[in-house]
């Protein structure tokens, strides 16, 4: 009985460690919400558990078991007394001369003589008839409380918080009230003719009537166009905060399920509760997972996104713009928007929002920069310049990465020194120091990136170099030379696009001319100078040979490259096979002219070689330094004046 006992109690000890595990969070359990409930339910199976332990075990450990007949012969030995006979059970009392009389329990056997027998040894003794409703209740009520336990929690995990199989049709929007949104226009910055556009969505909702006046009305829906990180969400925000009314955040895929008519039902749901908080914004982003042009879809025209689309287009027509509801929508996927989506009565205007120049770099980053330690050597519009491309997200991690490097060398501010390596870390990727290179491949990579910076230095129409380095970064590169422009460029000429074709081609010809042999080094740059001369020939109309035609058509965005290449070919095979000679010509002419200029400047290729294999990374003076020993020569032989000849 004692080792029973003792193996129980420690099986019990095991199944509470468990439910104690469970409740404070097993494996995978991320969500606070889910690990209340599961912790609950635990809790309840644990209780259940114990509940059925103490009624099978504690009063078995109490009550002992015995046969029938060992009770006739302790009656017939007159040992027993207190004795209770049940129609189905005899309990009482053993005396026992070594201690405490022990309770025992014996199943009632059909005996004639029984009630004699214990007459006749004097043993006291009495009825006792069992209440079978209050077990018969038991057994019906207690699966019966778990059922409907069960079928509760079950109806409020379906139905809570709009997400289950009971509210399918609800919009699952997130609501902001009119102090929720905190966002202002002076968070807003680089986009400042965005921000005028949208100043009269503002006026509307602070005095619709003002608007009104002269009969105008103000435009149903605004579509934010942009790349993805310049700010669209953000700005949509901005005009909530400043026009101090609610905003319905919701995104297009969040409308479409398999269930058909769930996406029709949601935008329903939606637009009434707009309805009944106007004045207020319904902000839609990812336009293009929601209204992308009809027909395109293979299933056909019945499909539930088609449906749900449907839907919207009703919903924009039905709704009185004098109620106050002004619908936003964002998108870097403007061209395969339904035709209908776009036309005046529903998305009226049509906000572009680039990627910011100089000026709107330095703007943004002065607003992210707000709570950073800043060190006195950090110059922001230094910053901006060398971020060319970079959008508003872009700007806010370079900010963060370098808040970040400073706090891991335990600095009290971030300095010029932080902001370079984040630029480089998000440009080039990790820095990987303990990659361990072969002093031959070391050697290649440092003639081979010295061929780039070299060539650039020469060259009249290309960046300035700004750095060189030979540590490799991210998954492939082993080295990278960088070049920073001094100013925003949104065109090119032929003779700039030429200079880059050589800048590009002079790492592989390095090699050729110092090794005498060439290395898979050069695969990214090899793609890139064939996409450039496949520009010029198909879309620039840059090849005398083939005039001035273009060869393809861009499916993908302007904001969003997607890498897509060229559409379907619309010429002949005669003029594809010219359109691959014309290639090859400008590829080939561009090689012969960087391995001359590499052959005449072998000296300057070696030494900046031998600086590099030394110190790793080249940038600053020394890089200044050099780039003026180069420019001097260049200047001494009249090479930089020459004129490049035309192809």
């Amino acid at each position: 009985m004692a080792r029973k006992s003792n193996d129980d109690s420690s099986l019990i000890d095991r199944i509470m460690d468990r439910i104690k595990g469970l409740g404070e969070g097993g494996p995978g359990r991320s969500d606070p919400s889910q690990r209340k409930v599961r912790f609950s339910i635990w809790y309840f199976i644990a209780g259940m558990l114990l509940f059925a332990w103490f009624q099978s075990y504690m009063g078995g450990q109490q009550t002992e078991k015995i046969s029938y007949s060992d009770f006739k012969q302790w009656a017939r030995d007159g040992k027993v007394e207190n004795l209770v006979v049940a129609p189905e059970k005899i309990t009482g009392d053993v005396k026992d001369e070594k201690g405490p009389a022990r309770s025992f329990e014996t199943v009632r056997v059909e005996d004639p003589e029984l009630v004699g027998q214990l007459e006749k040894q004097g043993i006291k003794f009495s009825g006792y008839v069992e209440n079978k409703w209050i077990g018969a209740m038991i057994s019906w009520l207690l699966p019966l409380a778990l059922l409907v336990f069960f079928w509760s929690f079950m109806i409020r995990r379906m139905s809570g918080g709009a997400q289950g199989v009971l509210s399918l049709g609800k919009a699952r929007v997130k609501i902001y009230g009119e102090k929720d949104v905190k966002v202002s226009f002076n968070d807003v910055a680089g986009i400042d003719e965005a921000k005028g556009e949208l100043e009269e969505v503002v006026q509307f909702l602070k005095d619709p009537e003002k608007s009104q006046r002269l009969g105008g009305r103000i435009p149903r829906g605004v579509l934010l166009v942009g790349a993805p990180g310049t700010g669209k969400t953000l700005l949509a925000k901005a005009v909530a905060g400043e026009a101090g009314v609610m905003f319905f955040s919701m995104s297009g895929s969040e409308f479409v399920e398999m269930i058909v008519g769930v996406g029709a039902a949601r935008i329903r749901d939606l637009f009434k509760q707009a309805k009944e908080h106007a004045p207020c914004i319904i902000f839609l982003d990812e336009m293009d997972a929601l209204g992308k042009a009809r027909g395109l879809n293979p299933m056909g025209g019945h499909d539930e996104r088609e449906q749900t689309l449907n839907q919207l287009l009703v919903e924009m027509d039905g709704f009185d713009p004098r109620a106050g509801v002004i619908i936003l929508a964002a998108t870097n996927r403007p061209d395969i928007l339904d035709p209908a989506l776009l036309r005046p009565g529903r998305f009226d205007r049509h906000v572009a929002i680039d990627k910011p120049d100089i000026r709107g770099r330095e703007a943004i980053l002065k607003v992210h920069a707000k709570g950073v330690e800043l060190g006195p050597d950090v110059d922001l519009k230094k910053i901006a310049a060398m971020t060319t491309g970079f959008v508003g997200a872009d700007l806010a991690n370079l900010i963060n990465e370098a808040a970040l490097i400073a706090a891991r060398g335990n600095a009290d501010e971030v300095t010029m020194a932080d902001f370079q390596e984040a630029a480089d870390r998000i440009i080039g990727g990790l820095e990987k120091k303990n990659r361990v290179m072969s002093p031959k491949e070391k050697e290649i990579v440092a003639y081979h990136e010295s061929g780039h910076a070299l060539v650039a230095m020469l060259l009249p129409d290309t960046d300035p170099v700004s750095k060189i380095s030979i540590i490799p970064r991210g998954i492939a590169a082993l080295g990278y030379t960088q070049q920073l422009p001094t100013e925003d460029r949104y065109l090119m000429t032929r003779d700039e696009l030429l200079d880059r074709l050589q800048v590009l081609l002079a790492g592989r010809v390095s090699e050729e001319v110092i090794f005498g042999d060439i290395s898979t080094g050069a695969q990214n740059d090899l793609q890139r100078a064939s996409d450039i001369a496949r520009s010029m020939v198909m879309e620039y109309g840059m090849s005398a040979r083939l005039g001035l035609l273009t060869y393809t058509r861009q499916p993908q965005s302007r904001y969003l490259d997607l890498g897509l290449g060229s559409g379907e070919r619309e010429y002949s095979e005669r003029t594809a096979q010219e359109i691959d000679e014309e290639k090859s010509r400008i590829i080939d002419e561009a090689y012969q002219k960087v391995l001359l200029k590499l052959k005449d400047y072998r000296s300057f290729l070696e030494k900046l070689a031998r600086i590099l294999l030394e110190k790793e990374s080249i940038e600053g003076d020394d890089l200044k330094q050099f780039a003026e020993e180069v420019r001097i020569r260049a200047a001494a032989t009249g090479e930089q004046a020459q004129a490049e000849s035309s192809l």
